[in-house]
């Protein structure tokens, strides 16, 4: 085969233009010499089948396709047809996204980006979602500013910085947060604005095929807009427990958690999971004597169980107390003092512990309120999870549901993935998310981090594995910055050596877990890892240590 036609994407099209000599054929076709091909990716020496599955795989990322060369350029392959449905009116699109968060706003933008009319539609007055509004955003903000706090409190003798008179002006800090938010809620309506996606500020509601009513934020009269394709990214909300409602101010949610006026002397967190370990993190910091009570046996659901241990003896070491194997069995606000009643999960002598502030972080449910699902025959699980496909489709085949509000984890980044595979899916009839390479992150200090399997997962399985481990004690960064609790910990495929599992303890570990990402997205081994230069001295060599000690070769531990 001595040349290909390919049909390159608009987000490959530049490359190609810059890159290739041949001209192009007909619309976003290239009639390419395989020798072109092969300079692409000329550290590689492949025979041309090889060559295309590469690309396939790798360059294109399934955005692409490519097709064997013939006489003319395929007719049966043509580029696909935009706005097929929407016409000119002011009211009709190609999509039109229920959501403003992370999923429906990079959904949106991704269409718009294709070429399709695009509209995005979202309740809340700030585009972003819980996770920037109230979630991810400005729980980081907190949770940086309130470490340097207490940096400065605990942490700075033993650096040669000798500090006085050190005030916590609570008022500030929350600003600093919202100034954040402010700036990048702004920053979503100016890349609407320069993609063409049309911002509907209100509530939307599917009311018949291919219709949504919206409730605007402001006004009294409702509109009804068409689309050929929508995407439902409504994202989810916080779960309450039985008998503590939410009052946001002695029993708060995540949300409540953020805006409390004064630092509470007393808080009780009820969810030993990212959030409530979060939060719980922040207020202790800031002087709260924090006690986090959890069902289960271990903090960190879904975390490595070697990894939880050494995480929770950190957090105690900080001074958070933790009261697990606990069940809550209710609780009350009497005279201004939150009680929670609990007992030893395997049943006992109940007890009463007492708070300023009650955090509810048993986790979230989908928000599917007064979306009209039972209008158009869209059917949710015994969870209240809209039910979908592998390509995100309702039982109403033109009804994609991304995000929070369906399967899976929740987590931006996952529904990051979704909308830009359920955009492609529509335009294209392909896309992808690989759902064993979503990583996860807690952002306390230190961090937590992990992607892929935990051990006790490859153990059920019966797989033959290794692990490999290296701490930041012997990292000559983490060392001078005076910052070195944690490791970095691989599970391997014993035969193979291909990486199954990284699970991460330390400073920037939500950083680092990237690389794991990119490892494992492509097959790495940890020899791979082992023999890729990182540079001295950096945080990232206990990453390289670590995969070098699956099979005992680590230097310097």
């Amino acid at each position: 085969m001595d040349s290909l036609w390919i049909y390159v994407s608009d987000i490959f099209e530049p490359m190609f233009q810059t890159s290739l000599d041949q001209p192009q054929i007909s619309t976003r076709f290239y009639c390419v010499p395989t020798r072109n091909l092969r300079r692409s990716i000329s550290q590689l020496s492949l025979d041309t089948y090889t060559v295309l599955a590469t690309l396939m795989l790798r360059s294109f990322c399934a955005r692409s396709a490519l097709l064997p060369t013939g006489a003319a350029c395929p007719s049966t392959f043509a580029p696909i047809s935009i706005r097929t449905y929407a016409s000119e009116s002011k009211g009709e699109f190609d999509l039109l996204v229920i959501g403003g968060g992370p999923g429906g706003y990079v959904a949106a933008i991704k269409a718009a980006q294709l070429g399709l009319k695009t509209a995005c539609i979202d309740k809340r007055g700030s585009l972003g979602g819980t996770c920037l509004n109230v979630g991810c955003i400005p729980s980081k903000s907190m949770l940086n500013n309130s470490h340097i706090y207490h940096t400065i409190l605990h942490d700075t003798k033993n650096r040669g910085i000798e500090v006085s008179d050190v005030k916590l002006n609570l008022q500030a800090m929350m600003k600093a947060k919202e100034s954040s938010v402010k700036s990048l809620t702004s920053g979503i309506e100016m890349l609407f604005k320069k993609n063409g996606v049309q911002y509907i500020k209100g509530s939307g509601k599917l009311v018949g095929d291919h219709e949504v009513q919206v409730k605007p934020l402001e006004g009294d009269k409702d509109t009804i807009f068409r689309a050929k394709n929508i995407i439902i990214a409504t994202g989810s909300e916080a779960t309450p427990f039985p008998g503590l409602e939410f009052d946001e101010k002695h029993i708060v949610s995540s949300t409540g958690a953020l805006e409390l006026s004064t630092v509470p002397k007393k808080m009780i967190v009820i969810g030993g999971g990212i959030i409530g370990l979060e939060m719980g993190s922040v207020w202790s910091r800031l002087g709260a004597d924090v006690t986090v009570v959890e069902y289960m046996d271990s903090i960190g659901a879904g975390m490595d169980a070697e990894t939880s241990k050494q995480f929770q003896k950190i957090m105690a070491k900080q001074g958070i107390k933790f009261k697990l194997n606990t069940k809550v069995l209710g609780g009350r606000v009497e005279n201004g003092i939150a009680k929670v009643d609990v007992e030893a999960a395997k049943g006992g002598k109940a007890e009463t512990i007492e708070a300023d502030v009650v955090l509810v972080a048993i986790g979230r449910r989908p928000y599917t309120d007064n979306l009209g699902l039972e209008n158009v025959g869209i059917e949710k699980d015994e969870k209240g999870r809209i039910i979908i496909d592998q390509e995100y489709r309702t039982s109403t085949r033109h009804v994609r549901v991304i995000g929070d509000v369906t399967f899976g984890a929740m987590l931006a980044h996952k529904a990051e993935e979704e909308g830009i595979a359920a955009v492609e899916y529509m335009h294209f009839g392909h896309g992808h998310v690989n759902y064993a390479t979503i990583p996860s992150v807690m952002y306390t200090h230190p961090e937590v981090a992990w992607v892929g399997q935990t051990e006790q997962q490859v153990k059920e399985s019966g797989r033959a594995f290794k692990v490999g481990a290296f701490p930041f004690a012997a990292n000559s960064r983490a060392k001078t910055n005076v910052d070195f609790q944690g490791q970095v910990k691989f599970i391997a495929d014993k035969e193979t050596d291909r990486i199954l599992g990284v699970h991460i303890i330390g400073p920037n570990a939500g950083e680092m877990i990237s690389e794991a990402v990119l490892a494992m997205e492509y097959g790495a081994s940890c020899e791979d890892i082992g023999r890729t230069c990182h540079a001295h001295p950096t945080l990232s060599e206990a990453f390289k240590e670590a995969a070098m000690a699956t099979y005992g070769k680590a230097i310097h531990f």
